[in-house]
């Protein structure tokens, strides 16, 4: 065990706390009162970056660069992220240490307005930051309007209670993990709106080389969430997604066998492809992969390069 805190990294939104106070308490829970770890508040590019886009500053890794510019330099220990903000390429010298167990991947349907998507009446305003909701929005209601509603989570309801849009959608296992499921206007099915690449999943992120904390932190690893989540994350890889690229991806494991659905939209959803694979559970990264290239196959090989 170390001699000092085990320092972990984290953001300083209410959500990203909640999450590294969750990682802290399941190493104190396994390891005992030998353990001290503490937090380490970082602001990131993407916490400072308040009124506009982030795909417009590069989308991917503004949540995490300064966590992972902190641990390369060993100031901190690891650190806890939303699996859904980690690139597919960690910077050299960082390993996943560990991905949770995984909480409710779908969305929610949060809105003052109307008691679901479909009994929007037309016209009517739908705020969200992400391209992927917004697409998909778009691909099953063409007739309402969808801005930019950024912010955490708290922000962007009281946005809504501000009027600045009829509706929004969020991560369920946000709402859930702060406390506000109640907020939750109602539960978006994984085939009304396929979640993100590893929506729901919080993952833990180390120094390849510090076997001392990796050891810490391998019981707090869910194999089955860690296979499902490398499967959507092998076919991000496969598809070079980026933050201005609609993608959407589930994989769901059940008595060995794992089966996977994946999207790619313009962000007016207008055009989409879809795919689903499945096999065994052993075989995730490839059946993400295989996933992928299928669908960069169908879409041709400019579909994403136009949207980037």
């Amino acid at each position: 065990m170390p001699n000092q805190p085990l320092l972990i990294g984290t953001r300083g939104s209410p959500l990203a706390l909640w999450q590294a106070e969750h990682v802290r308490a399941g190493l104190i829970a396994t390891h005992g009162g030998a353990l001290e770890p503490a937090l380490s508040v970082i602001t990131t590019s993407g916490d400072r970056i308040k009124d506009r886009p982030l795909r417009e500053f590069g989308g991917k890794g503004l949540f995490t660069k300064e966590i992972d510019a902190a641990l390369l330099e060993g100031r901190v220990d690891i650190g806890v992220h939303s699996m859904k903000d980690l690139p597919t390429e960690l910077p050299m010298g960082l390993a996943i240490a560990a991905v949770l167990k995984r909480a409710d991947p779908r969305d929610a349907f949060v809105s003052r307005a109307a008691p679901s998507l479909e009994a929007l009446p037309s016209g009517a305003v739908v705020g969200t930051s992400s391209l992927r909701r917004q697409a998909q929005v778009k691909r099953t209601r063409p007739d309402l309007r969808v801005i930019v509603l950024r912010g955490n989570v708290e922000t962007r309801l009281a946005k809504l209670d501000e009027g600045r849009a009829d509706a929004t959608l969020l991560a369920k296992a946000g709402l859930d993990r702060l406390g506000l499921t109640s907020q939750a206007t109602a539960i978006l099915s994984t085939e009304e709106m396929l979640p993100a690449v590893a929506q729901g999943a919080i993952g833990v992120v180390a120094r390849a080389d510090d076997e001392t904390t990796r050891a810490l932190l391998a019981p707090l690893n869910d194999p089955p969430s860690a296979t499902a989540i490398a499967c959507e994350r092998a076919f991000l890889a496969a598809l070079d997604g980026s933050c201005k690229t609609p993608i959407a991806g589930l994989a769901e494991i059940a008595n060995g066998a794992i089966r996977f659905r994946g999207l790619i939209l313009t962000p007016d959803g207008s055009e989409w492809h879809f795919v689903e694979m499945d096999g065994p559970a052993k075989d995730a990264e490839r059946i993400g992969r295989d996933a992928g290239e299928d669908l960069l196959n169908r879409a041709g090989p400019d579909f994403i390069a136009r949207l980037n």
